[in-house]
């Protein structure tokens, strides 16, 4: 595949803090080993020769307390990658608990990306479960394929924090669990494949979830950048780090003992320093070194991260292990390659403690730095201890044994010599990025072929990504009416491709909907607002807009709606089909009923905060305060980045007065009712002489909406 017609593939990464150089790993629990893989990834895919472009999706983060490049939109990462911020939520920086509330903008924010550069990419892959949320709502609205990595899984974690003690309404209140669980339920119900790392991830992680489904599993272990990481030569000078290390060290030519991990509990870092302090023989022997992310002051960090610090500096202390342990403040991303180099150079070893490890990205860098590993006996370790045979897997509770462990790696010359051998050996054969990248489009190229095929007899691609301009018509003596107007209309809206979307904004429900637009032979929608603008659909698949629905709740109140018109006569509620989650509907007897004006006195009187819309002088329908049409059709044109000077807009009802004013280009078609009569003469709100479909194309001549300089 050419390069300049490969793959557009975007990657999205939500949480932490995420930039091209330097990063800050263990800042914090949200920007450690995800941060790290996404953008090795992305980098490495750019490589590829099937891949054109790659975006890295992120947040965007302005704070006068973090550097200023967080808040640049887009920053280069690679030749054809990108790393790209959209606004989500406040300004400032938000752990990733705190990101639910604002997920619903962060996917309008990608669609604007879309809209932005006009391409829809051929492929979305989320990282973690609120990228899975955005990543479910986009892929369905721009149909196209979606990849999912869970990183950590809820339901896993949820029972580890059981198993700890911990109270189910604490782990809720801390960690949003239930949402987060949701949220990787959908991405698995929407994937069309999941990449995890091992096979352990999904045999005991995935397969306690609802939607999984193994045959759409794919296990490709990460890569390793070998030209960052890779042995001691002789040719090595002298690093800062090495010198802040030796502010700590009596005697820093020993061996080092070395972990690298952020400062949280489920790392172990703890039982680590009990088992060196217990030993006396190994703390003769050696040096511990623990690189535990960075700080500034440990009292002003959150929670979990200070204890962790508090409780490292207690154990010290507890031990005398001053001028045998060091645990640096800060370090640079540059100094991590150099830091395993130190321990090999050293003859040392690195330990990974922690409680659970589902991959173990710092076992591959150790590994192809020359250095042994001792890790868990875990998922991630157990598959690269089988490949790299590069040293031993442990019991992470059993200090003990762990300190034995230890020291029989840095004391048997021999064996630690054959480990490093091993694992560098190993990491190359196992562990590339390019081993990784090219399985990883193996299987991207077998998902976005069978998505093409499946949905080839289907609707098109929605071109609401990519469209300049947007026509949306009201469908009852609007749109439909005439055969032949709507056959021209129709051949008007194919010539002009992809440069304008169509949508239908009508009273209808979307079921009643579907069956008119077939009966007429009317254009497929790109956009469907049904039911008064109370429901709003995508594509063929009729993918429901949730921010909409969110939107609509407010100050509803459905029950006392319909409490309070039970004492009005001249109403009579219309079937149990056209009653909506967002919309109670009555027929009228205009001789009967009371005016417009008293019903909505009599309701705001009750507190009942709703929209009226009587169209036709014969059907009433109740909306939340916030719903029409009209707002529905500036929610779409938002979400999908129109300005409202390129969205024309026809009807011919009281229904569609809010959405034919304002600054969209309106049309009110000759065969209009006369509850829009008084519109006329208001600015941008065009009168058509023709009627049905051939007003709204003469609505489209008058403004010049399908020239290429539209009349404004």
């Amino acid at each position: 595949m050419s390069k300049q017609h490969g793959f557009y593939i975007q990657l999205i990464s939500i949480h932490g803090l995420i930039r091209a150089h330097n990063l800050e790993l263990g800042r914090d629990a949200d920007t450690g080993g995800q941060i790290k893989y996404v953008l090795e990834l992305a980098t490495a895919l750019a490589q590829h020769p099937d891949v054109e472009r790659v975006d890295l999706l992120t947040r965007q983060v302005f704070s006068n307390k973090l550097d200023p490049g967080y808040a640049t939109q887009t920053e280069p990462l690679a030749k054809g990658a990108n790393i790209v911020r959209l606004a989500c939520g406040p300004k400032r920086y938000l752990r990733k608990e705190a990101l639910w509330p604002y997920l619903d903008s962060f996917a309008d924010a990608t669609l604007q990306h879309v809209k932005k550069i006009g391409r829809i990419p051929d492929l979305i892959h989320s990282h973690y479960a609120d990228a899975g949320y955005v990543a479910s709502a986009v892929s369905s609205l721009l149909s196209v394929p979606m990849v999912h990595t869970g990183h950590s899984l809820g339901r896993v974690k949820r029972q580890r924090l059981l198993d700890k003690g911990l109270r189910a309404h604490a782990i809720e209140t801390q960690y949003a669990m239930t949402q987060r669980i949701e949220a990787e339920e959908m991405a698995l119900d929407n994937a069309a494949a999941v990449i995890a790392s091992t096979q352990q991830e999904v045999e005991e992680q995935y397969e306690i979830y609802d939607n999984y489904t193994p045959k759409r599993i794919s296990v490709i272990p990460p890569g390793v950048d070998l030209t960052r990481f890779s042995p001691p030569t002789s040719l090595r000078k002298n690093t800062s780090i090495e010198a802040e290390l030796s502010r700590f060290l009596k005697d820093p030519d020993k061996p080092m003992v070395l972990t690298i991990s952020r400062a949280d509990p489920r790392k172990n870092i703890a039982t680590l320093v009990r088992a060196y302090g217990e030993n006396q023989a190994l703390r003769k022997k050696a040096n511990l070194v623990i690189v535990a992310g960075e700080r500034e002051d440990i009292m002003s960090m959150e929670k979990t991260s200070r204890r962790v610090l508090q409780e490292l500096l207690l154990l010290i202390d507890y031990y005398d292990l001053h001028g045998l342990v060091a645990y640096p403040k800060k370090h640079r991303a540059d100094d991590v390659p150099e830091l395993y180099r130190l321990a090999a150079q050293s003859r040392g070893v690195f330990v990974n403690p922690a409680l659970t490890e589902p991959f173990g990205l710092t076992l591959l860098e150790a590994a192809a730095s020359g250095l042994p590993i001792i890790a868990p006996n875990d998922g991630g370790p157990r598959d690269i201890l089988a490949h790299c045979k590069n040293g031993v897997l442990i019991d992470p509770l059993d200090s003990k044994n762990m300190s034995v462990q230890i020291l029989k790696a840095i004391s048997n010359k021999a064996t630690w010599q054959q480990w490093s051998l091993n694992g560098i050996a190993g990491v190359a054969q196992h562990y590339t990025w390019t081993g990784h990248v090219d399985s990883y489009i193996n299987i991207v190229k077998e998902r976005i072929s069978k998505h093409q095929q499946a949905t080839r007899t289907v609707v098109a691609k929605s071109r609401l990504a990519t469209a300049e301009r947007l026509l949306v018509c009201d469908i009852d003596n609007t749109l439909v009416g005439d055969n032949a107007a709507l056959r021209k209309l129709s051949d008007q809206l194919r010539c002009m491709g992809d440069r304008v979307a169509f949508g239908v904004a009508t009273g209808r429900t979307i079921e009643s909907t579907l069956r008119e637009l077939r009966k007429w032979g009317a254009p497929t929608p790109d956009v469907f607002i049904t039911s008064v603008g109370s429901e709003i659909r995508y594509g063929s698949k009729l993918t429901e807009d949730f921010g909409w629905q969110q939107h609509n709740d407010y100050r509803w109140q459905p029950r006392a709606v319909y409490d309070a018109m039970r004492e009005f006569s001249g109403l009579k509620l219309q079937h149990s089909g056209e009653q909506r989650r967002h919309k109670i509907s009555f027929n009228v007897d205009p001789k009967k009923a009371p005016k417009i004006r008293e019903i909505r006195q009599h309701l705001r009187q009750k507190d009942i905060h709703v929209k009226l819309i009587y169209s036709h002088q014969a059907y009433l329908d109740i909306l939340p305060i916030r719903t029409s049409k009209g707002t529905a059709v500036r929610h779409v044109a938002l979400k999908w980045g129109f300005p409202l000077d390129q969205v024309l807009v026809a009807g011919d009802s009281g229904n569609d007065e809010e959405m034919l004013s304002g600054h969209t280009l309106g049309v009110v078609v000759g065969n209009h009712s006369p509850e829009l009569k008084k519109l006329r003469g208001r600015e941008q709100i065009y009168f058509a002489e023709g009627q049905y479909a051939e007003g709204v194309l003469e609505g489209i001549q008058h403004y010049g909406f399908l020239d290429k300089n539209p009349t404004r």
